[in-house]
């Protein structure tokens, strides 16, 4: 780990953070502590590790942020006695690693270490993740499902029947599908559908 590595702590408990910084103290980790995700996206920072505490809604928030801006940084979840669900939740969110708090300096010196690793393997995957759902964010529900009818090679009347709309609907929606995710064509539309891991 170089000694330049920049920890971006995302927490609104203010005696957490302060002990998580004490925490890393003289680690060779630079520990820049925020109040809430909003207060991070104001100042978004061009490189380094975020830890975020898991309150069911910063995370997501952080991972909209990275589709928006186009620039991926590996994201620590953690919590107080998490729960299997609140940390898979965080994961198929896009979090890179998950920590139950109180840790200790070690543990969590370890787990940025092998974070920093992880994040050269999938960075260029985590980003092109981001981005394909910041796209099929901007979708509305019926739209996804025609989306998910494309994707599976179904026809516009195929998709019309199971979704009991007439093929001239299945158009409109279409269209309106290919507009927003900014796609030219139906392939592109499927591709990115894919790297969003809407459909596999």
């Amino acid at each position: 780990m170089n000694s330049m590595t920049s920890l971006f702590l995302v927490d609104g408990d203010v005696r957490r953070r302060a002990a998580i910084s004490h925490c890393l103290a003289g680690s060779g980790i630079h520990v820049e502590p925020f109040e809430d995700a909003s207060e991070l996206i104001s100042r978004w920072p061009k490189n380094g590790l975020l830890l975020v505490h898991d309150d069911g809604r910063a995370i997501g928030t952080l991972l909209t942020q990275m589709g928006r801006l186009g620039q991926w940084l590996p994201v620590i979840g953690f919590a107080q006695e998490p729960n299997t669900r609140q940390v898979v939740r965080a994961v198929l969110d896009g979090a890179i690693d998950y920590i139950a708090w109180p840790f200790s300096g070690d543990e969590i010196t370890s787990l940025i270490r092998s974070a920093e690793e992880k994040a050269e393997v999938f960075g260029s995957t985590k980003l092109r993740e981001a981005l394909a759902r910041s796209r099929v964010d901007r979708l509305t529900k019926r739209e996804r499902e025609v989306l998910a009818g494309v994707a599976g090679g179904l026809s516009n009347r195929m998709i019309g029947e199971k979704l009991s709309i007439s093929p001239r609907t299945v158009e409109i929606h279409r269209a309106n599908m290919l507009t927003k995710m900014g796609a030219n064509h139906t392939s592109e539309a499927i591709r990115i559908a894919i790297e969003a891991s809407l459909v596999s």
